[in-house]
């Protein structure tokens, strides 16, 4: 909401009416999300954090939080003021706004977690609701039932099956109040799901993840992991995700990373009555203090020691203030992180300054034990902490959908370098999902001629190759067009064709990253992927001048080339026409299977369309354009991360390949693989069609169906319920996102198509 200061701040705005309650994204990472809630009282930027407010107990004042923090919403409990007649009056008459002195969101709790913590509460469901919506709150809380940890799972079953019972009477008497459904369901993953799939088909406007106060106290941050995604994934994607109860930011950069678009605590306040000071890392008391864990301004002219010494009522409202501010500032790091394509490394690096929240982190990005390996000696072995996080038993394989949720949200490629973060890089969903496509869709063209048996491995430099392989590859086109060229990177074998893809080729770390001579064991397995696992390995080290020698020089030596037939390899260079067709076939290499990769086409399909294309290239050897033989420029390489862009032409020539029909809804077609189908289309509505083929964005409202394949980042095809190509562009989301949100860019147009182009 901006930068914090003195002085009164100005009201909030009113969102437009035909807006309020809905949810847009503006920006995203992986699940990670920004977001616009749009309310009576202003639109809330998310992620965000609600401080709790208790109206009897003002550690910080609303109005404080308003104005110096920029803070666009708070919570504060119903109950506490239905209770209090003093307070109930004064909300009744003037509102809970005026109550508060607060001008911005006020979302209010409903007394389920009072009714945990000191036993049954004495309100109805309905009427609850109903004194919420009375005093004007922008939006309320439905009385659910609370599970807690040491229930069975017959009883935790009971308060899912009660709070959704609930649901149709709250929900009557909300009126146009936006109402929370929590979501319960204890440690059991599918009654988890079942509260999400049965609250999400009711008209709530957010979905908190409650009963999680108590994870947290445990410091049980794996199944703090495991609740939100037996949770999130089943929920409406066009509702905000609150995490009811958690307000330490240590927990941020995880949560977010997973989904979760609201928090609310008051730990702020509560911690600081304890001298207990919130950090990124964890609490640390006041009491021993000499340096302060991070510099706040509240504190910028004060020592902990001079601290100590303030009266208590001024110590519990400084630290107080010191808590938000430490929060808010981490609230800010992930936000940017979002903006930034950070969000999981910031995760990553926050995971290692607790233990709990490394367990957690390493179980999410770790693959479940392998059931084909097991042998009963290596039951009880555990050889490191990644192997530890493993699922065993029972429970292996059975969170692999939630991983993949968390995988297919994430855009690849993407710009920017990658920085080495040993194991774990490996493990960062992104890079999960270049690894998987790259296995999915690219093979080797199986030409006949020399090589066709072999493989050359090249190691032991980082790129960028092509100035100092192009002469190489040129010969080694002409005399064993059969050979593929892998390169090893650091997080996997790469097609030479495929030099300049992000992440492979930009990852930044030590030297010996690039250095180390590849296992051959590794290397066959990975292979075997890419449907090469019997083929000979022929390693060649790229480091140092020499390298056409080296090369040549263990071709010979494995037998690829006969040292009689051959001798001219060695001693002769290739003349201009051999060198110009063999580089003219490398580029066509090059085009070609980045469209089979990135855009998902057929590999005959885009041999045909190439065939006797031609492609304008820089000085450097780098094809900036692709032109088919009728002269249409297609697609274009780009520099910054390896990827491909189309352009009308190509558009209009890829979408007359389209073979399968037009999709209706968004959900996928059973037993369809999606493999080599082309890039997904977006079916539109008429009414956005004409602003569509002037080249304008698309707009969540306006989408009828999708492909299920398609993930932010993805080329995609805009088209009407004709199946007429309407433009092209790069989507904002995944099919779920299509399906639910009506406020929002969909797709970012890259390009209209106007009738007469047809």
């Amino acid at each position: 909401m901006g930068a914090w200061k003195e002085g009164r701040r100005e009201d909030p705005t009113p969102c437009r009416e035909v807006d309020r309650g809905l949810f847009e994204i503006t920006a995203r990472d992986g699940r990670g999300r920004l977001g616009r809630l749009h309310t009576e009282h202003g639109i809330l930027e998310t992620p965000a954090l609600l401080p709790v407010i208790n109206p009897n107990i003002r550690t910080i004042e609303p109005r404080e939080m308003w104005d110096r923090y920029g803070i666009g919403a708070l919570s504060t409990n119903s109950y506490i003021i239905w209770k209090h007649e003093g307070l109930k009056d004064v909300a009744t008459s003037d509102g809970v706004h005026t109550l508060l002195d607060y001008p911005g969101v006020i979302m209010t709790d409903s007394g389920t977690f009072q009714a945990y913590v000191y036993g049954d509460v004495e309100v109805g469901v309905e009427e609850i609701v109903e004194f919420q919506r009375s005093i004007g709150v922008d939006i309320a809380t439905m009385l659910d039932v609370f599970s807690r940890p040491d229930m069975t799972e017959e009883q935790v079953a009971q308060c899912v099956q009660e709070t959704l019972e609930r649901a149709p009477a709250s929900i009557a008497a909300s009126g146009t109040t936006m109402l929370n459904g929590p979501i319960q369901g204890g440690l059991f993953k599918q009654l988890r799901t079942q509260s999400a799939q049965g609250m999400g088909e009711f008209d709530f406007a957010i979905h908190p993840i409650g009963g999680i106060v108590p994870v947290m106290e445990r410091h049980l941050y794996k199944d703090y992991a495991k609740i939100m995604l037996a949770s999130i994934p089943y929920l409406p994607s066009n509702r905000p995700v609150h995490m009811f109860g958690c307000g330490h930011p240590m927990l941020f950069p995880m949560s977010i990373a997973l989904g979760a678009d609201l928090f609310d605590s008051a730990a702020y306040a509560l911690f600081a009555r304890d001298g207990r000071l919130l950090t990124p890392w964890g609490t640390q008391k006041i009491a021993t203090m000499v340096e302060w864990p991070e510099r706040m301004p509240c504190v910028a002219h004060l020592t902990p020691a001079e601290v100590r010494e303030m009266e208590k009522k001024d110590k519990i409202a400084l630290l107080a203030r010191y808590n938000l501010e430490v929060t808010l500032a981490e609230l800010d790091r992930c936000k940017q992180a979002i903006r930034d394509g950070t969000l999981w490394r910031l995760t990553e690096r926050r995971s290692h300054q607790h233990p709990a929240l490394r367990e957690a982190f390493l179980w999410l990005s770790t693959n479940p034990h392998n059931k084909k390996l097991d042998l009963q000696f290596l039951e009880d072995l555990v050889l490191d902490d990644r192997d530890a996080a493993r699922d065993r038993d029972v429970n292996a394989g059975k969170w692999e959908h939630a991983w993949n949720w968390i995988v297919d949200s994430q855009e690849s490629p993407r710009k920017g370098g990658e920085p080495w973060g040993g194991e774990d890089t490996n493990s960062r969903p992104h890079v999960h999902a270049a690894q998987s496509a790259l296995k999915l869709h690219w093979r080797p063209q199986n030409r006949e001629g020399k090589g066709k048996e072999e493989v050359l491995v090249a190691y032991g430099t980082s790129g960028p190759w092509r100035e100092r392989l192009s002469d190489l590859m040129a010969r080694l086109e002409h005399h064993c067009p059969g050979l593929e060229v892998m390169i090893q990177t650091p997080i996997g074998l790469l097609p030479y064709s495929l030099e300049d893809l992000n992440p492979f080729t930009h990852i930044d770390g030590p030297q010996w990253l690039w250095r180390r001579r590849p296992n051959p064991l590794s290397v066959r397995e990975e292979l075997k992927h890419f449907g090469m696992g019997e083929r000979r390995v022929i390693l060649v080290d790229l480091l140092g001048d020499g390298i056409q020698s080296r090369a040549i020089d263990a071709l010979f030596d494995a037998g690829v080339f006969d040292g009689e037939s051959d001798s001219d390899v060695r001693l002769q260079p290739l003349d201009k026409e051999q060198r110009d067709e063999a580089k003219l076939r490398l580029q066509r290499r090059h085009v070609a299977d980045k469209m089979v990769l990135l855009l998902n086409l057929e590999r005959e399909t885009v041999d045909d369309m190439l065939n006797d294309s031609t492609f304008v290239v820089n000085r450097l050897g780098r094809v900036k354009n692709a032109i088919l033989s009728n002269g249409t420029h297609i697609v274009s390489p780009r520099l910054t991360d390896g990827g491909l862009s189309i352009t009308d032409g190509g558009a209009l020539e890829i979408h007359a390949q389209r073979t399968i029909p037009l999709p209706h809804g968004f959900e996928a077609i059973e037993n369809q693989s999606s493999v080599s189908m082309g890039p997904a289309w977006v079916v539109l509505d008429e009414d956005a069609e004409p602003f569509v083929r002037q080249g304008r964005n698309v707009f969540h409202g306006f989408i009828l169906g999708c492909d299920s394949w398609i993930s932010p980042g993805d080329t995609c095809l805009l088209v009407n319920l004709k199946g007429e190509l309407l433009g092209h562009g790069i989507s904002q989301c995944t099919p779920a996102d299509m399906q639910f949100f009506r406020k929002g860019v969909a797709v970012k147009t890259r390009g209209g198509i106007k009738e007469d182009s047809v």
